[in-house]
């Protein structure tokens, strides 16, 4: 009988394969069955704990229960709201204290927020094989603690751009390197510190740069090209007599500066400060002009010749010099000074010749105490037979010098601080006043005259002046192109001040009238310097100077206002 093998080996392989899917099958269901029992076990061990891998503040309550987290943080992190925390911005760095910035922990409500570990097999699968996972902690916040301390850090952490800079010291160039500042956000301060305070690594916060208007090409400009051509070599001009005026390398700095101006340094040149340096040498080689002076003693003229004078033209001296500054050849800084003649105003033979013949301005005040007349009479016996020669400025203060005890002057009324008070010399304020009225009608043009603080009732308002050593000055210039003598006299009671010459103006004075009172206050003032005082009201004026050549064609007009103070009521206790 034949046998068919290939049927024969088919139903083996049926068989065989048919045990294999059983085996499979069997592994998989046992797999299966092990995975759910692993899963049972696990629950059962883990069921209300934490999940795997959870940390908070770097510390691992991972599988542990809820209370039992709780006392772990309490434990672990209770002090941390004590320790300083560091905050990190760009390059700089603040720090704090959290308990101090109003920051407290909720270690019950951050378990809370945590949970249990999930019924979910795969959630649990990845807690056994995954990594640790950092969980927020609650915190509080107290924003009336908080706030300040977020203003201080905001203010460490943030910092204004230094621009670049470029001086010239001891014939160096110096260079400043500019800074770059940084701007923190204070949202995201904010933000940083409340949700990271408790990071082991710091709070991070991110800063914007906020670069400087004059950063490295505007100083790298400035520093290679002006600075180092000025201190490259002397500046040196030629003077007469072998005189030479230099401004050495190390002196440049108080010559030449670098301003900043938008994004740019723009080279500011000081020419006066450099005729200064130079002329301190070249002044030897000029001789200052004098005029002609004219005294009377003995009651006869007397003329002491003028001189003329030379002097360096400065302006044409110094034509050019920005160039020859910023220049590197040696030839550009060395050139020679320009000289011109400089002619007295006032000759000999105009001193010969002078006639002091006429009245050209006059003028008379009343009334001052025994101590005051000493001081007028001094000061005015100085002041007589004074000569101011046509273009010159007389100077009372000049004129006279140093007024103390020294040379003769005595204690009397002054005003001192709104007040009546007394100081050596006092009262020559009232002969300041008579020789302004006399120039003010010869015509003469005031440079300088200041009005007494309140309204003194002998003196015309609005046309009166104080004077103070060393500090308030009387000055008037003679325009006119005659010389003229100032001649006074003290005695009677009047002071009196005219100054003669040829007349060549006639001059009318307007006063405004008074407006705009102002009433006294009262002051009580101790000690046994007070002057008891009624007051007086302030108020405000106004004078009009017209000045006339003899034919009456008006040639100036010109109006002064006046401020008076009130006078305070002073009681003395």
């Amino acid at each position: 009988m034949a046998i068919n093998v290939r049927r024969v080996s088919q139903a083996k392989s049926q068989r065989s394969g048919g045990r294999g899917r059983r085996i499979i099958l069997g592994v998989i269901v046992g797999l299966i069955a092990l995975a759910a029992i692993t899963f049972g076990v696990d629950y059962a061990l883990t069921k209300g704990n934490l999940p795997r891998g959870t940390t908070v503040g770097g510390v691992d309550i991972s599988g542990m229960s809820p209370e039992e987290a709780q006392m772990t943080l309490e434990r672990e992190l209770g002090d941390v709201v004590n320790r300083p925390v560091t905050v990190n911005a760009g390059d700089r760095m603040s720090e704090f204290v959290p308990a101090q910035a109003g920051l407290s922990l909720d270690f019950a409500e951050t378990v809370a927020q945590i949970g249990t570990e999930s019924l979910n097999p795969f959630l649990r699968l990845e807690g056994l094989i995954g990594s640790d996972k950092e969980s927020e902690i609650v915190s509080a916040t107290d924003d009336a603690a908080l706030e300040p301390e977020l203003g201080r850090m905001h203010a460490e952490l943030s910092a204004d751009p230094a621009d670049g800079r470029v001086v010239l010291v001891d014939g160096r160039v110096e260079v400043t390197e500019p800074v770059n500042g940084q701007i923190i956000d204070p949202a995201a301060l904010r933000d940083e510190v409340t949700a990271d305070w408790l990071d082991p690594e710091g709070v991070k916060v991110d800063a914007d740069v906020s670069p400087p208007a004059i950063g490295e090409a505007a100083v790298k400009e400035a520093a290679e090209g002006d600075a180092a051509a000025a201190v490259s070599g002397p500046i040196s001009v030629l003077g007469r007599d072998d005189v030479t005026g230099v401004i050495e390398p190390a002196r440049m700095g108080e010559v030449i500066s670098f301003v900043p101006e938008g994004e740019t340094l723009r080279t500011q040149i000081n020419v006066e400060a450099a005729q200064a340096i130079l002329g301190a040498a070249l002044s030897t080689t000029e001789s200052t002009r004098q005029d002609a002076r004219i005294s009377f003693a003995g009651g006869s003229r007397q003329i002491t010749p003028h001189i003329d004078g030379v002097k360096i033209n400065w302006e044409a001296t110094l034509e050019g010099f920005n160039d020859r500054l910023l220049s590197r050849s040696p030839e550009d800084r060395e050139w020679e000074a320009v000289y011109e003649d400089d002619p007295a105003d006032f000759t000999t033979e105009m001193a010969q010749t002078a006639t002091f013949d006429e009245v050209v301005g006059e003028f008379t005040t009343s009334g001052y105490s025994a101590a005051s007349g000493v001081n007028i009479s001094k000061v005015a016996s100085v002041v007589d037979g004074a000569i101011v020669a046509p273009g010159a400025t007389f100077s009372l203060n000049g004129y006279t010098g140093p007024r103390g005890a020294a040379q003769g002057y005595v204690e009397s009324g002054i005003i001192i601080n709104g007040r009546a008070g007394e100081a050596v010399g006092g009262g020559i304020s009232q002969f300041a006043t008579t020789l302004y009225n006399a120039a003010y009608f010869a015509g003469m043009e005031d440079t300088a005259h200041t009005p007494h603080s309140y309204y003194i009732s002998r003196y015309p308002a609005g046309r009166e002046a104080t004077v103070y050593e060393g500090a308030i000055d009387l000055r008037f210039k003679n325009t006119s192109p005659y010389p003229v003598r100032i001649e006074t006299s003290v005695g009677g009671g009047d002071v009196v001040v005219r100054l003669t010459g040829v007349k060549t103006t006639q001059v009318e004075s307007v006063n405004g009238g008074r407006w705009a009172p102002t009433q006294p206050r009262e002051q009580t003032v101790s000690g046994d310097d007070c002057i008891p005082s009624g007051g007086a009201p302030g108020f405000t004026t106004s004078d009009t100077r017209i000045i006339r050549d003899l034919a009456g064609n008006e040639i100036s007009r010109e109006t002064d206002t006046t401020v008076y103070d009130p006078q305070p009521i002073v009681r003395c206790s």
